[in-house]
């Protein structure tokens, strides 16, 4: 990780990076993005067009964030993620603009709520990850689709509210059951195994 400003990080003029942040060597940071206080980002990232991430969030190396998606504030992104355009990942169970007695609720008045998306997953465009829960390891999320609770390593869930359909690969290709009680993946030819946590690549 470097500290801005690095020959080889590329932030748009238009963008509003803060300059606590830490933004990893070949990431770049496009128009009307928005980067906040604390905010790490790791090696050749992505943050599109009008996309916002929050205070301290937390980004691995080589995370797509596409244009308009909103990473709030306690986020953690693993290396590989991908999140897609005008995708949600909200941080408050119980959203008020104000208390009971109509005066406007402030930063402290309400307890930060987290999403985590492990390794490799992926959220298609418009999802909302509704916090706190926890999406797998090369886990796909439907465009559209409402997540509100934790999604196993490799399903694919779509809806709302989210629910599994299936598994996919690495490759983020739809597994197809391979005869032996696993499950292999048409394009790669990886063969998966299902454990407690869902799938996990068979050795």
């Amino acid at each position: 990780m470097t500290a801005l400003p690095a020959s080889d990080v590329r932030v748009a003029a238009s963008a509003d990076v803060d300059p606590t942040a830490r933004i990893g060597a070949g990431s770049s940071v496009w128009h009307l993005a928005q980067v906040r206080e604390g905010a790490s980002l790791g090696r050749s990232c992505v943050v599109g067009r009008g996309a916002y991430v929050g205070s301290d969030v937390r980004v691995g190396d080589h995370v797509k964030i596409q244009n308009y998606a909103l990473v709030y504030e306690p986020a953690e992104l693993a290396d590989g993620v991908f999140v897609g355009p005008a995708a949600v990942l909200t941080n408050d169970q119980h959203p008020r603009a104000v208390a009971p007695d109509g005066t406007p609720k402030g930063r402290d008045d309400w307890e930060q709520v987290g999403v985590t998306v492990r390794e490799g997953a992926s959220l298609g465009a418009r999802s909302v990850c509704v916090a706190p829960v926890t999406v797998g390891r090369w886990a796909t999320v439907g465009a559209g689709a409402v997540v509100v609770a934790d999604v196993p390593d490799h399903a694919l869930v779509v809806g709302v509210p989210a629910r599994q359909i299936g598994w996919v690969g690495r490759a983020g290709v739809r597994l197809q059951p391979d005869g032996e009680g696993g499950w292999r993946c048409p394009r790669t030819g990886e063969r998966y195994r299902e454990e407690r946590d869902g799938l996990e690549l068979a050795t």
